[in-house]
């Protein structure tokens, strides 16, 4: 690994370091994919990673290119401590709103992370501090948490849970992709898009996508 890349690694692990020089020993990180997209569901990982963990390449799911990212969600999930996925339908986005609906989400997660835990017999029993981007409320009782804002940049734990959402959100709407092609889900992956907003115009709605989001299109 390149020395720059060990560097930005290092930076973006300050957060993460600090904690462990407090004592803390389990750190979880918190992300998630799709809050804004016209269609498909909103996708919350939650992931513990080795505190000497280094993948190269790890950063904020956004700038990192699409195949670079798959590769990259291999390495984690065969790294990582113990991880968990929170998927919640566009029918319940509608349903609660999309801010309730990650919220869902991201409690899901925590609940799939501790069961993987328990899973591979881990002998930590669950995180000692959760770190999550940009939420200001969420509701982990249980586990003590920090906001971070634009934290997919600032923290490795949280750019590691990034990856994890954005990877399998859009294998989901890859394979939707196929159910419904006209709308060409696999390369704007629901978000609202010329190409997607003329396809809604010429086509309609179909079940994946948000009617509380696409109000003022059809």
């Amino acid at each position: 690994m390149k020395e720059k890349e060990v560097e930005r690694l290092k930076e973006i692990k300050k957060i993460e370091e600090e904690l462990y020089s407090q004592g803390v020993t389990s750190i979880a990180g918190i992300d998630e994919a799709g809050r804004g997209p016209l269609a498909g569901p909103v996708v919350v990982a939650c992931v513990v990673m080795p505190r000497g963990s280094m993948i190269e390449g790890v950063n904020d799911s956004k700038k990192v290119a699409e195949k670079k990212r798959e590769k990259l969600y291999e390495e984690i999930i065969n790294e990582a401590v113990a991880y968990g996925v929170g998927i919640i339908s566009q029918e319940e986005i509608d349903r609660i709103n999309i801010l309730n609906a990650t919220k869902e989400g991201l409690t899901t997660a925590i609940k799939e992370m501790e069961k993987d835990l328990q899973e591979k017999q881990r002998e930590i029993e669950k995180p000692e501090i959760i770190l999550v981007d940009a939420l200001t409320k969420i509701d982990t009782d249980h586990i003590p948490y920090r906001s971070i804002i634009k934290g997919d940049a600032k923290s490795y734990s949280i750019a590691a849970a990034s990856i994890i959402a954005k990877v399998t959100r859009d294998r989901i709407m890859r394979q939707w992709a196929e159910v419904y092609p006209m709308y060409g889900f696999e390369k704007h992956k629901g978000y609202g898009t010329a190409a997607h907003i003329a396809a809604i115009k010429e086509y309609g709605l179909c079940p994946l996508h948000r009617r509380s989001f696409v109000k003022n299109i059809v």
